[in-house]
């Protein structure tokens, strides 16, 4: 069965913190994704204010979001932070584009250089996984697609799914998810607004309430072992809005 979790990335200029838990909480969500901006620069007396605020509202962290240059050079940190805040899966998000490979033998390596990030995270017992954008999917000079790369690279990662990232990157999002279903772990619930609209919002829209067909893709993604459906906006002009929308279009799922 698949809970509803709201990514705090979307709520990250709507300050402070502890006064968004409870708007998510008084819309019904019982659990939230953290970022790394949420906890990188914090120190152990504030991770743990996060997590009484998080306790006061009746929410929890299941997943959460590292930087691969913080897994790899403070993987100790990363699981310090994971057992105060009760995080039971990490998803590394992105990379700059100046540090994205540009060929088949690059984006292998890079699966490679998951896997051994999350070796530490693994053995923990903790889930690890990579999140995906659009760039994993625009082709290779070879006509090779990034991802296949990156899991080949990577054999033991697990798949935080964006989907409607997938679709920006051009891509048909129900041939993933068959492809690489059994990997898929989380879902990154977001929506696209019809062409020309919410320009002020980036292009995107509260879930449900835009193009991406939520209906026909939960179906596909029942199949997978995805436990946690994380509703995300990249930039919401109204945050309240987007949270109570976007969970009522989740609970039909």
């Amino acid at each position: 069965m698949q809970t509803v979790s709201f990514q705090l990335y979307s709520a990250r200029n709507f300050q402070p913190f502890a006064e968004v838990f409870r708007i998510l909480s008084d819309a019904g969500y019982s659990e939230v994704e953290g970022y790394s901006a949420l906890y990188d620069t914090l120190d152990d007396a504030a991770i743990q204010q996060v997590k009484a605020d998080l306790d006061k509202n009746g929410l929890t962290m299941p997943t959460a979001h590292f930087s691969l240059e913080t897994l790899e050079t403070q993987p100790q940190r990363v699981l310090d932070i994971c057992r105060t805040l009760g995080i039971t899966a990490v998803y590394c998000p992105y990379l700059l584009p100046e540090h994205r490979p540009t060929d088949a033998a690059g984006w292998h390596a890079l699966g490679a250089r998951l896997q051994k990030a999350g070796t530490p995270i693994r053995e923990a017992g903790l889930v690890f996984g990579w999140h995906n954008h659009d760039f994993e999917f625009f082709a290779l000079p070879d006509g090779t697609v990034p991802l296949d790369h990156l899991f080949a690279g990577g054999p033991d990662l697990t798949w935080e799914a964006d989907i409607a990232w997938i679709i920006r990157g051009g891509a048909d999002p129900f041939v993933w998810i068959q492809k690489y279903g059994s990997r898929i772990t989380t879902v990154h619930v977001k929506d696209i607004a019809p062409a020309g609209e919410n320009a002020d919002e980036d292009g995107w829209a509260d879930v449900g309430h835009g193009t991406v067909p939520w209906g026909d893709l939960a179906k596909a993604l029942a199949g997978t072992p995805a436990r946690h459906f994380i509703v995300e906006h990249d930039n919401p002009s109204d945050i309240t809005r987007l949270a109570t929308r976007s969970i009522a279009t989740v609970k039909t799922f």
